[in-house]
């Protein structure tokens, strides 16, 4: 009653947006950092929240996310150091700013959880599946510690374990084939669980047994397109 093709013995999810309802807080952010940015360049339209949102940061890491934005309005800027203050036209200085905006919002709001995917993950469990969190988040495991959910997964594979590791973030499948490894499943054996087009791509690089796009704001096609085996609105539909 899993939803699941026999076999699969793993579970491997994304966070923002699967997990956590944090996707929209990241959308905002992004929005804002951008547009403070773009301000400053004669000509450029604002960062559109949907499509530019879809296309070129949601699902990656955070430099990966602005490089890519940057590059589709072709602006140049130097890459930086991490230490940039947030803000500096950088791409590490408008990834800081960005952060600096997300950590505002979780402090002050905290994290909800998608009681669907609580249900899910809990049954996954009960079958005796084994679980991973797979997130290009930098802060993924405060959270999963603020949703009260870090004890729902059995391994965690987040940005910080990609640079410890020299893994490339999503649509590469290099986190997700991580987490199977560190289950000690084989890829054929795993689901993944994503709702950016970039995850859904990832699982499907990666040969997984199946890749289950969310779809939270209406890219049902696009998910599919872009390598989700099965698309629901809810885990919770699985069931």
């Amino acid at each position: 009653m899993l939803g699941l093709p026999d076999g699969v013995t793993a579970c491997l999810f994304d966070m923002d947006g699967v997990v956590t309802k944090t996707a929209v807080v990241h959308a905002a952010a992004w929005k804002q950092m951008f547009d403070e940015f773009l301000r400053s360049q004669p000509g450029q339209a604002p960062f559109d929240p949907v499509k530019d949102y879809d296309a070129y940061v949601d699902g990656k890491p955070r430099l990966d996310g602005t490089e890519s934005f940057l590059e589709s309005r072709h602006i140049n800027l130097p890459t930086g150091n991490p230490d940039d203050k947030p803000g500096t036209a950088t791409v590490y200085g408008l990834s800081n700013r960005k952060n600096e905006l997300v950590l505002e919002v979780l402090k002050r709001d905290g994290v909800e959880v998608y009681p669907g995917s609580r249900r899910y993950i809990d049954a996954v469990r009960g079958a005796g599946l084994k679980t991973a969190i797979v997130s290009s988040s930098a802060n993924t495991e405060a959270v999963l510690n603020a949703g009260g959910v870090a004890d729902l997964f059995d391994v965690r594979v987040d940005a910080n374990v990609a640079k410890e590791r020299g893994l490339h973030g999503k649509p590469a499948p290099d986190t997700f084939l991580e987490a199977a490894r560190m289950l000690g499943t084989a890829p054929a054996s795993a689901a993944v669980f994503e709702d950016a087009l970039a995850g859904v791509a990832a699982g499907r690089a990666g040969k997984f047994g199946l890749v289950v796009g969310v779809d939270r704001v209406g890219q049902a096609d696009e998910l599919r397109q872009h390598g989700a085996d099965v698309v629901v609105k809810d885990l919770a539909d699985l069931l």
